[in-house]
């Protein structure tokens, strides 16, 4: 595919698509790569994910295939428990085995993009996948599961140093049975409610602080119930912070939903829609989840987290 490049109405925000990946920048600063071909082993869960994902000064704030968990995928869609499937990648958790390598990897696989528009407020991509199971050989195709329909935005946000990534998912079951979601903790691993958007941060970032409207605080946020929740970490080698916030639009179903909240061993976050509770993905019956990712220079006093949530939501609520 030949290299295309839009720029927006501010004559700010532009992007290229090198038929693998969408890379977008703010002038000259790439703040945000969407690979959607992606080439990981079966076991990984292959599916499109952003990474990496910089503040508007150039610091990254995201890690993809660390080595404690290849399968983690700088910014993700990602499911570990879909009926007998894993999107997620690695082993899979259920009751009667705990953790264990069950062949049950699946992919998401992009279709097409349907559109890349400039709204004037930001560039949406509108993406079809298909999600199927892991074949019974190589080379043949896996089972299809759930045709999906996904659209993300990249948006400028009115604070000077702070951009936003808009996600919107709907799951449309294609399997001719119901699908159950849920996670580990579903399967009976205490905290372990992981799936849904999730974000893995750099190495420095252990130990970092947690921001919601209850409070700043670290591993206690894990499971907790907000609207939004922010993370603070400090980089190497420039020494400055960054953060990244989490806004849930609360026209998702059962929010305000769960956040999988981790400051150490390592820097991670996610909403967790399917934490404590199998969801029933039924057909004829899609499921949408609608989320802003803020990626803000420095770090977040209550008044400023509270702006940018302010901030965020009024983007989701204008992206029709």
């Amino acid at each position: 595919m030949a290299t295309s490049t839009q720029t927006s109405l501010t004559d700010t925000l532009s992007y290229t698509d090198d038929g693998r990946s969408l890379t977008f920048k703010v002038g000259a600063q790439v703040i945000a790569t969407y690979t959607y071909h992606a080439t990981d082993e079966q076991y990984e869960s292959p599916r499109p994910f952003f990474h990496p994902l910089t503040t508007l000064e150039g610091d990254e704030v995201t890690i993809s295939r660390p080595w404690d968990h290849v399968w983690h995928k700088g910014l993700s869609w990602a499911l570990p428990n879909v009926g007998d499937h894993n999107f997620w990648g690695g082993a899979t958790y259920t009751r009667e085995t705990g953790y264990a390598n069950l062949d049950n990897n699946g992919a998401m696989n992009h279709q097409a993009f349907t559109g890349i528009e400039d709204s004037g407020a930001g560039i949406t991509a509108t993406e079809s996948l298909l999600w199927t199971g892991q074949p019974a050989q190589p080379g043949k195709d896996g089972a299809p599961l759930i045709k999906e329909k996904r659209r993300f935005s990249i948006q400028l946000l009115p604070a000077d140093n702070a951009w936003a990534l808009l996600f919107e998912t709907t799951m449309d079951n294609v399997s001719g049975a119901e699908i159950g979601i849920g996670s580990p903790t579903t399967e009976g691993r205490d905290n372990a409610g992981y799936g849904g958007l999730f974000w893995r941060g750099p190495r420095s970032f252990t130990g970092g602080e947690f921001r919601s409207e209850a409070g700043a605080g670290s591993d206690e946020f894990m499971g907790t119930r907000s609207p939004w929740i922010a993370f603070t970490g400090q980089h190497d080698a420039t020494c400055r912070k960054s953060s990244i916030m989490f806004v849930e639009d609360q026209s998702n179903p059962g929010a305000s939903n769960q956040w999988f909240a981790r400051s150490s061993m390592f820097a991670c976050l996610g909403s967790a829609p399917f934490f404590s509770e199998v969801v029933p993905l039924k057909e004829g019956e899609p499921l949408t989840y609608r989320y802003a990712v803020v990626i803000a220079d420095g770090s977040l006093a209550d008044h400023q987290a509270a702006a940018l949530a302010d901030a965020a939501t009024a983007a989701l609520d204008g992206w029709v």
